[in-house]
C-alpha cells in the first residue's frame, strides 16, 4: 500500500527527468519519467512534516513551484540518509530521500503540477 506519484505538465503528461530508479517500484533499466510508487511506510513523516492532516497527499493538485519551499524544510528535518536494511523500512531518511527527488523534479519542472494516487 502506498502512493503512486507523478508530476504532469500542461498537457496532462508525465515529465521527462533523468534516468531513475526510485520507489516500491523500479523499472528494469530506469525510467525516464517523473513517477514512482512511494511505501507507505513512510507516512507518518509526512504527516509529521508535509501536512498534519493530509500528509502526502497534501501535494496532490498543486503546481511544484508551490511545494518546494515546503519539501525543502522536510527533507533538512527528515535528512536523505537510507537505510541499510532498504527501501521499504519507514525511516526518517528513507522518508526524506525521496522528497528530495521529488524537489529536485519540481525544480525542472516547477509548473507542472502533483498527481498522487
Amino acid at each position: 500500500m502506498g502512493w503512486d506519484v507523478d508530476l504532469i505538465d500542461e498537457q496532462g503528461q508525465t515529465v521527462e527527468v533523468p534516468i531513475q530508479q526510485e520507489g516500491g517500484i523500479i523499472a528494469v533499466g530506469g525510467s525516464p519519467y517523473a513517477s514512482m510508487s512511494v511505501t507507505w511506510n513512510y507516512s507518518k513523516f509526512y504527516y509529521e512534516h508535509l501536512d498534519e492532516s493530509e500528509g502526502f497527499r497534501w501535494l496532490n493538485g498543486k503546481k511544484a513551484k508551490d511545494t518546494i519551499e515546503r519539501l525543502s524544510k522536510a527533507i533538512l528535518e527528515l535528512g536523505t540518509e537510507q537505510s541499510v536494511r532498504g527501501y521499504w523500512e519507514g525511516t526518517k531518511g528513507n522518508a526524506g530521500h525521496i522528497l528530495k527527488i521529488m524537489l529536485d523534479w519540481a525544480r525542472l519542472y516547477p509548473e507542472a503540477e502533483w498527481g498522487i494516487s
